[in-house]
């Protein structure tokens, strides 16, 4: 249950990582911060973690953490949208690291089902796995300070990212077989760092462990690729894609001349400023996702279409790039004589739903 007095997750997030860093030599981030870069930027074989120490693990936490974070909330928003009465009740959270991924969900559901209603009830049942037990020591350290009860209540397993692995983690919700164990199973910027094998077979086996998947990666070409052949694979595995694309179709982007991606503004503290080297209170991180459930245990619906560009507003015009069901992609125009539709097209944001779908209390 959220406690209302609390601090929003994410400023519960930015203090935590204000006090991990705070005693870190400048020195030492920042030739860690250097060596992330490179991975980011290169390749890391399957059987090399890429955060090696105390110093890593702290480097990344104030590099990429919050970046990630909301990288992954605007994913989890977005399901959460095309599945509005729905809640995760246990989240598995593969290769996790420090754990961005499961602060995303506590902001976007809260602690589980129910848990904002005054009731006594369990909370979200959540496992971290991964490889590298620093990264996961730290995570443990900055969820033990948070307000939320999933997130202080989280398991920390370390464990290669294998089906094996996989399954054992997600066995531990003890629900027989073979159900799904897991409601919610997110696999956030970890697919580069493996093989080509071991990137299906882990899209695989959270498939056969969730009811809900959804995969997030750097909005680079790269990525992309990633991103969508973890798309085939889910739907291939029988899942219905809820976001960010309004169909389970094969995508209608042609590798090598385009890629779907959006964009998370990301706020930075004067201290991530720092570590970064950058100026700016601001960065926009670029990010590819999909979203998906398995038909029957999630009760979904796609969006009509999805705005896949940053709208160009022209005088007395919108021009909309839209991906649209039945594997279309094609721009839109809205003038001023669409009336009431021009002036929502003028705050049409990209990355949202077009067009504009009313709530239930909107005539």
């Amino acid at each position: 249950m959220h406690d209302i007095s609390s601090p929003p997750v994410e400023e519960q997030l930015r203090v935590a990582l204000a006090g991990l860093v705070d005693g870190l030599p400048a020195r030492q981030a920042s030739t860690a911060v250097d060596r992330l870069i490179a991975h980011y930027r290169g390749t890391t074989p399957t059987h090399t973690p890429v955060l090696r120490d105390h110093a890593d693990v702290v480097a990344y936490a104030a590099y990429r953490m919050p970046a990630t974070f909301e990288a992954v909330v605007s994913a989890l928003t977005a399901f959460a949208d095309r599945a509005p009465h729905w809640s995760p009740a246990s989240h598995l959270d593969v290769g996790g690291g420090t754990g961005a991924a499961v602060w995303a969900a506590s902001l976007v559901w809260g602690d589980g089902p129910g848990a904002d209603s005054g009731e006594v009830l369990p909370v979200r049942r959540t496992t971290v796995l991964d490889w590298a037990q620093p990264a996961l020591a730290l995570g443990r350290e900055l969820a033990g300070g948070s307000a939320s009860a999933s997130l202080r209540a989280a398991r920390w397993e370390t464990g290669k990212l294998s089906a094996t692995a996989l399954a054992a983690a997600a066995r531990t919700e003890r629900t027989p077989a073979p159900a799904p164990p897991v409601e919610l199973v997110t696999v956030s910027y970890v697919l580069g760092e493996l093989t080509a094998e071991d990137r299906r077979e882990t899209v695989a086996a959270a498939a056969r462990a969730g009811r809900a998947v959804v995969v997030v990666e750097p909005g680079t070409p790269d990525g992309y690729l990633r991103v969508r052949e973890a798309r085939d694979l889910l739907v291939d595995a029988g899942l219905t894609v809820l976001a960010p694309c309004p169909h389970s179709a094969a995508c209608p982007l042609t590798p090598g001349e385009d890629w779907c991606h959006f964009a998370a503004r990301v706020s930075r503290s004067s201290l991530h400023r720092q570590v970064k080297g950058g100026s700016l209170p601001y960065e926009d991180e670029k990010f590819s996702y999909v979203a998906a459930m398995r038909p029957g245990a999630v009760n979904g619906t796609p969006a009509g279409a999805r705005i896949v560009r940053k709208p160009q507003l022209r005088k007395g015009q919108v021009l909309l790039d839209l991906c649209g069901a039945g594997e279309v992609m094609g721009r839109t125009t809205v003038s001023k004589r669409h009336g009431a539709l021009y002036r929502e097209a003028r705050e049409a944001a990209w990355g949202g739903v077009w067009p504009p779908e009313q709530g239930p209390d909107e005539p």
